[in-house]
This record gives structure tokens, sequence and C-alpha cells, in this order.
């Protein structure tokens, strides 16, 4: 009855009607964003569905991209303004040459930013648009929604100290793990490319190198940078917001009917197997690295194991299901 409602309410606000109808409304969806179309649709759908929960999941997603639209808009500045004054090949050429240093710094960088793992990937698309070599990006990547300063204080008092300098030191080396693993890969000949066509040249840097061009640092003196500063800024923007937007939308949905609770519940106990359960249902689900504390520190005193603890928390903050979804919408297949 939902399904029949809705397509009633389409076609007759579309001004179309039987089979022709859906052939005109596939044609002028088609000339829309897809990703935008389907965020409409899925909104529209579950609108009707659940007023209620349409209104909780628009209000979530509209603030989910307020809260991290700071991250947004600086990380789209600096990959606009590096392209527009050339600045990019510079930037691309000073990781060369010196990457385990780069991955060590990266690693410990990640453990004092403060990204979860969707806040993280407007920086990672701008990173790899300028050409960092993918180690040392991919090793910030994955350290930095495990820990910051403020969540480091806030685990000392939930859980304790041992809890919070253990999940420090696993952000850490999970990120020299992956920044170095990577690298092999990309030496390899398995990652030679990052992104996705159109968004920039990630690998390793080497096309803005070998074009390397003059780097104008004042370049809104100059009508043509500030043209091209316009455009970068413009379509980044959209492509990152759109895609953020389709995932805090799935977020709020899990958030809604796969309540974290339930989730906790399936790791509880002890030994090697609740670590391996933990690490499965921790990276699907979404848990903020805040407001699994004072959860996993419960399930702590109800007898988890601190392993699994750490495996859930840790596996739930590198990434999850919306995460992959900006991720996968970024990075070409190999990278992903």
């Amino acid at each position: 009855t939902g399904t029949q409602i809705m397509t009633d309410w389409i076609l007759r606000h579309t001004g179309l009607s039987g089979q022709a109808g859906w052939q005109k409304l596939g044609q002028r969806l088609g000339k829309l964003d897809r990703v935008l179309t389907v965020l409409a649709i899925l909104m529209i759908a579950l609108f009707f569905i659940n007023a209620d929960q349409g209104m909780r999941s628009l209000s979530f997603t509209l603030q989910s991209l307020i809260d991290t639209a700071p991250y947004l808009i600086g990380s789209i500045a600096i990959a606009a303004a590096a392209a527009a004054s050339g600045a990019d090949g510079v930037i691309a050429r000073a990781f060369q040459g010196r990457e385990s240093m780069m991955i060590l710094f990266a690693a410990l960088l990640g453990g004092l930013s403060p990204f979860c793992s969707c806040g993280v990937i407007p920086l990672i698309a701008a990173l790899l648009a300028m050409g960092v070599p993918l180690g040392p990006v991919m090793a910030f990547w994955l350290a930095s929604p495990v820990i910051d300063p403020a969540q480091f204080v806030l685990t000392v008092g939930i859980v304790g100290m041992d809890f919070a300098i253990a999940k420090t030191i696993a952000a850490v080396t999970i990120g020299l793990a992956g920044g170095f693993a990577t690298t092999l890969l990309v030496r390899g000949g398995l990652l030679t490319i990052a992104l996705r066509p159109g968004i920039g040249d990630g690998g390793c840097g080497g096309s803005k190198v070998r074009a390397a061009a003059p780097v104008a640092w004042k370049f809104w003196h100059e009508p043509a940078r500030r043209e091209k500063f316009a455009k970068s800024a413009l379509s980044t923007t959209f492509f990152l917001a759109k895609w953020l937007a389709f995932a805090f939308f799935l977020e709020s949905l899990m958030l809604a009917n796969i309540p974290a609770e339930n989730i906790a519940n399936l790791v509880g106990g002890n030994g090697v197997l609740p670590i391996l359960t933990a690490t499965l249902v921790g990276v699907p689900a979404y848990l903020n690295g805040y407001a699994a504390l004072p959860l996993v520190g419960g399930l702590i005193e109800q007898g988890m194991s601190q392993g699994a603890a750490l495996s859930f928390v840790v596996a739930g903050g590198i990434t999850s299901i919306p995460a992959a979804i900006a991720v996968f919408a970024l990075a070409r297949m190999p990278l992903f």
C-alpha cells in the first residue's frame, strides 16, 4: 500500500501517468545526478513509510553535514588553493624520497587528529588529489579515526588508563602496518592510481612532479588561477557533499534500526573467538568513538575481555558501512 501511494504521488506531482509516464520519468531522472537522485528517492520513501524516522534521518544528515563542514571546507580550500597556485606539485615532491619517515609521522599525527572515519575522508581526498604518496596517506587514514587527545582523556575516565594507552598504541601500530603494506603494494604495481577518474591523480604523485608548473602563491591576482580555484572548489564540494550526505543518511538508519547495545551484546565473553567476533561485528557497524565508550565500559564490567573491547572500538572507529560508501566513491577498487 505504501509503495502504491508513493507511486501515485510521484506520477501525480510530475504530471505523468501510465507506462509512458514512467519512461518519461526515467529519462528525466537520467539527467540528474545519480547519487542525489537515489538519496531523494530513499528519503521520500522513508517519509511515506515512517514520517517520524524520515524527519529524524533528515535532521541527522543535515546536522552531520554541518558538523563535518569545518573539515570539509578546510580540506577543499587547501586542495583548490594548491591546484590554483601550482603548489600541489611542490607538496608532492616534498613527500618523495622519505616515505618511511612520512609514514611514521603520519601514523603519529593520526593519533592527534580529531577525525572520525567519515570526517577524515575530505582531507584524504585533498591529500591524494595533490599527489601525496599513498603510504603516508594510508597511515594517517587508518590511525586518525581511532583516537584523539579528547577521546584519550574520556577513555581514561570511563574505561581506564591502560585501555586508553592500548588504544593509542593500536592506532599508531595499525597506521604503521597499513602505511608500509600500502607502500609495498604501490611498489609492486598493484596500487598505481588511487583515485577514481575525474577526482585527481593520487598514485605516487608522478604526474604532478613530471609536469611541475611555476608556483604562484598569490594566485588570486590572476583571473585564470582564480577561475581554476573556483571550479576546483565547486566540483570537489559537490562530489564530497553528496556522498557524505548519502553516507550520513544510511548511518541514521543504522543507528535507528540496529542499536549499538544489540551489536555489543554479540561480542561478550573471553578468549580468542570474542576478539574475532568483535572485529567482524565492529567493522560494518557505525560506532561513534565517544558514544561507544560508556557502552564498552559497561560491557567490560559485565565480563567482556579487554581484548574484545579494544577490537570492537578500534574496528568500529576505523571504518563502517557509511564510511565505506564514501570511500568507494573516492577510491578505485584496489584501494577500496
